[in-house]
């Protein structure tokens, strides 16, 4: 019941796929920290667990909890972001194939789609996806089998139309993926806008403390693969494919990060309130620093992608990124702060402060992807928003004497 798409965001990711225990009544799902389990005879599994790859109750929960938050069919946990997009990467082409990626995505998806699919035989094209004429120019006829959206994007904060992108990919054959790190279920629910699958770094927003690495992917009721591919079960189902593919490959989210991540989404609600206000307040600050030449917030309303956001976000979120006039000055800035922590990752309760040109997207500087040298990226985390914005003054003040 608790899985039930009528009951609030913030019940189901406190109770769905997380009963009390059947044995103790403990109200928080064990950490089964176990790699194989007793059969009770040759092919008579006890409740189905055989072994931790295949499957673990801790993980188990998690993967139940995730697919009730976004309105899934199904979801899979994963030992990192870039373990659950590779692993339905893998799913859903094949050599030969091509994908449409936004010309802003993180600097590890383009070099995993780049240079670990790329010699693998998967071409690409980077285009800016808020402009639709752009993504239909991109897609090739019979080839284009992924169409693979951030939004907002990392770490420009663009904001991109799922529903409008969903319409093209359906009508080319091709499978929509979107990666809701930055909005968080919490925030956006992209299954519901006519995505067929979700993923996530749950390392992020989802555990929310910094203290596990995670990824997530959530398949959409009745998502099918690419048009012509059959999966290695002989079905064309997305779940049935990414399941085959999570066991096979096995990069899988341990017992106790699973555990974690399942802590941190209890809080996610409440926590995504208090990102969303700070970072309201912090770069409203900064739109008005004679230092800052560009500030990229959604929830700013002369944001190119404010009144889209309104409509398909529940709150803009806790990232904003901005620019300083040189890298010298973004640098200096960078090393300036005393409550920003000088970090990469985002979406923990501590703010964060990074330089992504040399940091999180080092991998895609000398492409058509690289990003501003004078562009700062923060997490804004839950500390007193007035703490937050002197924090940053001092720090601009110092980097522009």
């Amino acid at each position: 019941m608790t899985d039930d798409e009528s009951l609030g965001f913030a019940t189901r990711a406190i109770h769905a796929g997380q009963e009390p225990d059947a044995a103790t009544g403990a109200v928080v799902p064990p950490i089964y920290q176990v790699s194989t389990y007793k059969q009770d005879g040759v092919g008579r599994l006890r409740g189905g667990w055989e072994y931790s790859r295949s499957g673990n109750p801790t993980r188990a929960a998690l993967e139940a909890a995730l697919a009730a938050v976004e309105g899934g069919a199904a979801a899979f946990a994963f030992a990192s972001g870039l373990a659950a997009e590779d692993t339905l990467l893998r799913a859903a082409l094949r050599p030969g194939d091509h994908m449409v990626i936004g010309n802003d995505v993180y600097g590890g998806t383009y070099r995993l789609v780049a240079r670990v699919l790329g010699p693998w035989g998967v071409e690409h094209t980077a285009v800016d996806l808020t402009d639709p004429h752009q993504l239909v120019d991109a897609i090739r006829p019979g080839q284009t089998k992924v169409v693979w959206v951030e939004t907002p994007s990392n770490p420009l904060l663009s904001v991109v139309d799922i529903a409008a992108v969903a319409a093209h990919a359906r009508a080319a054959g091709a499978l929509l993926v979107v990666d809701n790190t930055f909005a968080s279920p919490a925030l956006q629910n992209p299954l519901a806008l006519g995505a067929d699958v979700v993923v996530h770094s749950t390392t992020k927003y989802v555990g929310g403390h910094s203290d596990l690495v995670g990824g997530a992917v959530v398949v959409a009721d009745g998502a099918q693969l690419p048009a012509g591919l059959e999966g290695p079960t002989g079905t064309t189902s997305v779940r049935d494919a990414v399941a085959f593919h999570q066991n096979a490959s096995g990069a899988v989210a341990g017992p106790f990060d699973a555990w974690l991540a399942l802590r941190g989404l209890k809080t996610l609600d409440v926590r995504m309130q208090r990102h969303c206000a700070n970072a309201q307040r912090v770069a409203e600050f900064l739109a008005g620093h004679p230092a800052v030449t560009a500030v990229h917030y959604p929830g700013l309303p002369d944001n190119p992608g404010h009144e889209l956001a309104a409509r398909q976000m529940r709150g803009f979120g806790g990232m904003v990124s901005f620019r300083v006039g040189s890298a010298e000055t973004a640098v200096a800035l960078c090393g300036a702060t005393e409550i920003f922590t000088l970090a990469e990752s985002l979406g923990g309760v501590e703010s964060l402060v990074e330089h992504p040109a040399r940091m999180t997207h080092g991998s895609v500087a000398g492409t058509a992807l690289e990003v501003p040298d004078d562009l700062v990226r923060l997490s804004v985390g839950l500390e007193d928003p007035d703490d937050l914005v002197r924090d940053l003054d001092r720090a601009l003040a110092a980097a522009t004497r």
